[in-house]
């Protein structure tokens, strides 16, 4: 109970005993009135008041959500312009069927199993077809419809960016069927987890801003498990890796820098100093990321290529996502020059351990959204004015990558293993030697 409460509290108190000592015979009316007269001062006391809308948070977020769906069509591009031309549009189709299978998922009960319910480790059904909402409903200063769209922007690019470890092989019924079971049991329990208010890991205190662990992290890493039920490509190694049009790749990763500012700022859910500096760092850990890549690039092969630069750039992006909160401007320029030799170095490595990773997933986005994970807990100590720091945040943030990692690998694992030995997720050799296309489609990317 606040002071100001116990204030009104004393003053129907005083007022009962003033009533009897001056034999006032006050009535149990009056009493009453006395009471509804102070009513709305006990429940929305100074420092206690109601929730009320805010037009500019509302504006900023229905716009970063914009900006954050305007990614999964960047992220098509990127990915579209890496695989080999007989490839093209299926490889973009995954990501443009992703948003078409996440938007009724995340309305039908994607939405409630990762925001509703009091377990620490799952919701429920409470907001399923966003049962209870309406437009006056509010999160924070915001409606709950947009919260909802803004999340679910989230719940729709996270599976597309597990194709980009299964490109060129894979059935459009499989992958349909692996998005919407993944999402429903791996995103949403996940997401619950670190972002849902009674979510353990949040409780334990793990940091993730805007997804390094909910969104990079795991898809990466079902991306890793997913490329080792399949197996690897069918052909020459050295014609596997001959993209079809490396100009769709750089304009996907600009688009894919451009929605990535809604994607971190935004993740506040307020227009203030903080999703402005969300919005610095977005701006500045890309370019570190970029630079460092190029330079590794051409001492190691003596070329400075532009699927090196998309690559740096976005490697740059998933490593401040999770940190995006809660570090300045020095930080995030180590972050990005410290991201992109790790994980080249993990790209280097898929040939030695043979797991096909088509188009890097695991290594960007799995191994860059561990590093930004665990570089949180490290950079955060130095902002203790902002951010209570202390040494433990590091094994924390440890914790949280070991459990959502561990998790995502074994689900994703047993559902890839499970729709390959029912109704078939891999294609049949000669689909795959003539190309998914038109195999798949009936179309062909380039009509030339």
């Amino acid at each position: 109970m606040t002071g100001t409460h116990q204030t009104f509290i004393e003053e129907l108190i005083l007022i009962d005993k003033q009533s009897k000592t001056r034999n006032m015979n006050f009535t149990h009316p009056t009493k009453l009135f006395l009471f509804l007269f102070l009513l709305p001062g006990l429940l929305f006391a100074e420092g206690d008041e109601a929730p009320k809308l805010n037009q500019a948070d509302t504006v900023w977020m229905i716009v970063s959500s914009a900006l954050v769906f305007f990614m999964i069509p960047g992220l098509a591009l990127f990915y579209g312009g890496i695989v080999r031309s007989k490839n093209v549009l299926s490889t973009m189709m995954h990501s443009f069927i992703a948003m078409i299978v996440m938007t009724l998922q995340w309305t039908l009960f994607g939405y409630s199993f990762a925001f509703s319910g009091d377990s620490p480790y799952f919701g429920n059904f409470d907001l399923a077809l966003l049962n209870g909402i309406d437009m006056n409903t509010l999160e924070g200063t915001i409606p709950k419809y947009v919260h909802f769209l803004f999340q679910g922007m989230f719940a729709l690019i996270t599976p597309a960016l597990i194709s980009g470890s299964i490109a060129e092989r894979v059935k459009v019924s499989g992958y349909v069927v692996f998005i919407a079971l993944w999402a429903t049991l791996v995103y949403d329990p996940v997401a619950h987890w670190v972002w849902a208010g009674n979510g353990w890991l949040l409780n334990m205190g793990a940091l993730d801003f805007a997804g390094g662990t909910v969104v990079h992290l795991i898809s990466g890493i079902a991306g890793l498990a997913a490329a080792l039920v399949l197996g690897k490509r069918k052909g020459d190694p050295g014609t596997l890796t001959n993209p079809n049009n490396m100009t769709y790749t750089l304009l996907g990763s600009g688009l894919l820098w451009f929605g990535w500012f809604g994607f971190n700022a935004g993740s506040g859910l307020e227009v203030n100093g903080l999703a402005a500096r969300a919005f610095l760092v977005t701006f500045i850990a890309p370019a570190a990321g970029g630079a460092s890549w190029l330079l590794l690039e051409y001492f190691h092969t003596k070329k400075a290529t532009a699927l090196g630069a998309a690559s740096g750039i976005v490697a740059g992006l998933v490593v401040i996502t999770p940190a995006s909160g809660f570090v300045g401007p020095g930080s995030a320029i180590v972050m990005g020059l410290l991201v992109s030799p790790i994980c080249y170095g993990a790209i280097l490595l898929k040939d030695r351990f043979g797991y096909d990773d088509t188009l890097d997933a695991f290594g960007i986005h799995g191994v860059g959204g561990a590093v930004g994970a665990l570089l949180t807990g490290v950079f955060t100590i130095t902002l203790a004015k902002e951010v209570t720091g202390r040494w433990d945040q590091i094994y924390v943030q440890f914790i949280s990558i070991v459990a959502t990692a561990l998790y995502s690998f074994v689900i994703s694992y047993a559902l890839v293993w499970a729709i390959e030995k029912t109704i078939g997720f891999r294609v049949r050799e000669t689909q795959e030697i003539a190309g998914l296309d038109e195999e798949l489609h009936g179309e062909r990317g380039y009509n030339i």
